[in-house]
């Protein structure tokens, strides 16, 4: 394989490029499916990337991706599985999007902050209506005093 491309999107325009040599791949045996072949064939694939040593980022987006895959990370490496096919070559090509889909998340800017905002006049009213009848029901609902 070439190494791993991450599609543009936000934060990324140009997309990103990580060399093959920066990933790591180990294979073992997977638990899932593959019949008679599950014990003997290594299809499951671990695939790492250093995100501190990488080529691939800037400053900025190093910075923004150790941030924001803090939880997922071993140090500053982040490892994803793939077992869920029978064949090393589909599990290697599922490893890769998955890892370039946190990648493409972990670097897309903040969305913007709420802009807090004055509710209506005509929303007030309604709510302290509808508290207004609610409480009117409650009251309905105790026993009858001396004065009904």
């Amino acid at each position: 394989m070439t190494g791993l491309r991450v599609p543009p999107g936000p934060g990324l325009p140009d997309g990103l490029l990580v060399p093959e040599g920066e990933l790591v791949e180990q294979f073992s045996r997977s638990s899932g499916p593959g019949g008679q072949g599950v014990n003997t064939t290594d299809s499951r694939v671990q695939l790492s990337l250093d995100l501190a040593t990488t080529s691939a980022l800037t400053d900025p987006q190093r910075q923004r991706a150790l941030e924001r895959l803090s939880t997922r990370l071993v140090g500053t490496v982040l490892t994803v599985d793939a077992s869920e096919q029978r064949s090393q070559l589909r599990n290697r090509t599922i490893a890769r999007e998955r890892i370039a889909s946190l990648l493409r998340e972990a670097l897309a800017p903040p969305p913007p902050s709420r802009r807090p905002t004055k509710r209506t006049r005509g929303s007030q009213r309604r709510r302290l209506d509808a508290k207004s009848r609610r409480a009117q029901i409650k009251r309905g609902r105790g026993r009858p005093g001396a004065d009904d």
